[in-house]
């Protein structure tokens, strides 16, 4: 369901659903194309923004397609054609795009993508994991992890003001229906601050047949090789250039982000560290936790790809144990968040003891009584072996 607002110039305070917030988000970024096709539960986004465009709210072209093969293929033509677009996906829907992600990225074409984090088959299941997009975790997208329906609302327009810059493609999750189908009050920015801060998308090359440009094409073993070579060059500068984009989101809309977000780290002796919804929950816990003089914190984790290794190691050095709290796992191996972790901090002589805990999968719920039993037993986790809760 649409929220009804009458947009004003200046801020406003709203209350509506996170899928109802990220469409006002997407409007707010003026895309010239969306495409998309239904899947729960991010069905609400493109409904949403549907309506917009059918009352004339949003001036877009909002192409309906058979599948999310073809959403994502129509989105990579739009672009080259210098158009800013936009779609959403979540799950089976996004595993279904894996093919035209890669050709996204490697195209160098800058899209802002939402995923409503659920959980893949089989067996049949709607709720909430990360494994959907934390398993696109190579392709090439950058990817941005979500606690609250603003924070959702802010990162669209934060995608879109980097994806440009770097013509790289942006992933925004939420976690599907905490956040997509959950009530919240929240701050929507006006149009004109929005204009201010995103400047409209004019690429210097797009398909023109009044001068003809050859997109995609094929490469040799070295110009591949060297076209790879530079994705991952600006992987390595995104970081620099998303941590200005906060600083001068901060100074425009008074919300500040960060890569990753500590809450009562300081003097903690065991740190928890999870990424989207689950950190509310947690900071409920590390609450409880403290008020009972117990040393607990929390670091929340936004920005997946690039991963934050170094900002992560400069906030937990000296930190006695990390709980790794993951909503994804790579069979066979360990919870992915706790993988790129036990990575980032391999070459440290001075690093944590990293638990790795599967605490959720297809939406497990997870409670604050349950973070507080893993604080409390931290000592008693194995340093090597994935944890299963219950």
């Amino acid at each position: 369901m649409q929220a009804e607002l009458k947009h004003g110039a200046r801020e406003s305070r709203e209350m509506m659903l996170g899928s109802d917030a990220i469409a006002h988000g997407v409007r707010l970024c003026r895309p010239a194309v969306i495409s998309a096709y239904p899947i729960t539960p991010q069905t609400h986004i493109i409904e949403t923004l549907s309506e917009m465009v059918d009352t004339g709210e949003l001036q877009s072209q909002f192409i309906k397609v058979e599948s999310e093969m073809s959403a994502i293929a129509a989105c990579l033509g739009a672009v080259s054609a210098g158009s800013r677009s936009f779609t959403a996906t979540s799950s089976h829907g996004l595993a279904m795009m894996h093919e035209i992600l890669h050709w996204f990225s490697g195209a160098r074409m800058p899209l802002v993508m939402v995923n409503a984090n659920r959980a893949l088959g089989a067996p049949w299941n709607i709720w909430c994991d990360q494994s959907d997009s934390m398993s696109q975790r190579d392709v090439g997208w950058l990817q941005l992890y979500c606690e609250t329906a603003q924070e959702a609302l802010d990162s669209i327009i934060l995608a879109y003001w980097l994806s440009e810059q770097i013509m790289l493609p942006v992933m925004v999750m939420i976690d599907g229906f905490i956040l997509s189908h959950t009530m919240e009050q929240l701050l929507l920015p006006s149009q004109r601050e929005v204009d201010a801060f995103l400047p409209p998308y004019r690429p210097a090359i797009f398909l023109d047949p009044e001068n003809p440009k050859t997109f995609c094409a094929a490469a040799a073993a070295d110009n591949f090789y060297q076209l790879k070579k530079a994705i991952a060059a600006t992987m390595e500068t995104a970081e620099t250039l998303l941590a200005e984009g906060y600083a001068l989101f901060a100074g425009r809309f008074g919300r500040s982000y960060g890569h990753v977000e500590p809450y009562c780290c300081d003097d903690a002796e065991v740190v928890f560290c999870c990424a989207g919804a689950l950190s509310g929950t947690v900071r409920v816990a590390v609450d409880q936790l403290r008020q009972e003089g117990h040393r607990i914190g929390l670091v929340k984790l936004r920005l997946f790809r690039p991963f934050p290794g170094a900002a992560l190691i400069r906030l937990l050095a000296g930190t006695k144990r990390l709980v790794v709290l993951n909503r994804s796992v790579s069979f066979g191996a360990a919870g992915t968040i706790a993988q790129e972790l036990r990575a980032a901090f391999y070459r440290e002589d001075c690093r944590p003891q990293i638990h790795d805990v599967i605490i959720s999968l297809g939406g497990k719920e997870v409670f604050p009584a349950t973070i507080r039993e893993i604080a409390l037993r931290a000592a008693e986790l194995s340093p090597t072996e994935s944890i299963w809760i219950g």
